[in-house]
């Protein structure tokens, strides 16, 4: 997925909940629209809730793991997951190029977190530190770590140590 191979990469943000029009919408876009790889978000809304959190968690990872591109490397956001630098990030993605993947999932899960099923998946579980942050900012700082990853590999002056 770095910036000298010739793959087609496809990176799909998968996240439970719907992002209305707003602040965060426009950072998302801008991120998004700046990074050469095809990308797409893939919003998961569960319209009838679960009366717990176990039903709830269990009840998204199914439109979660059915969204994931097969063959796709797997990425979870999960707040116990690795604390990675951003150059430590974007080798990790080079890394699945390298290793043959041209399709990065990355999985947002909801309020209750996320279902075991998809965390005993992931090939990585990524965390923005030990804080609690809001799911529409999650997405802003994904996609710019994504774009981040892709400026560190090309190269690109936006990543400074």
């Amino acid at each position: 997925m770095g910036p000298g191979r010739d793959n087609v990469v496809q990176v799909s943000i998968i996240a439970v909940g719907r992002m209305g029009r707003g602040p965060e919408q426009e950072l998302l876009d801008q991120y998004l629209k700046r990074l050469p790889w095809k990308t797409s978000v893939i919003e998961i809304d569960i319209r009838k809730q679960a009366a717990n959190a176990a039903e709830r968690k269990a009840r998204e990872a199914e439109r979660l793991l059915a969204a994931i591109p097969q063959g796709a490397a797997l990425l979870v956001l999960d707040e116990y997951g690795k604390d990675l630098k951003s150059r430590d990030f974007a080798k990790k993605i080079d890394d699945w190029q390298t290793a043959g993947f041209n399709s990065l999932a990355c999985v947002i899960g909801g309020a209750d977190g996320l279902d075991d099923s998809i965390l005993a998946r992931a090939d990585l579980k990524l965390a923005f530190g030990s804080l609690t942050w809001p799911h529409m900012m999650v997405r802003v700082m994904l996609a710019e770590q994504l774009y981040r990853a892709w400026s560190i590999g090309a190269g690109h002056p936006y990543h400074r140590d």
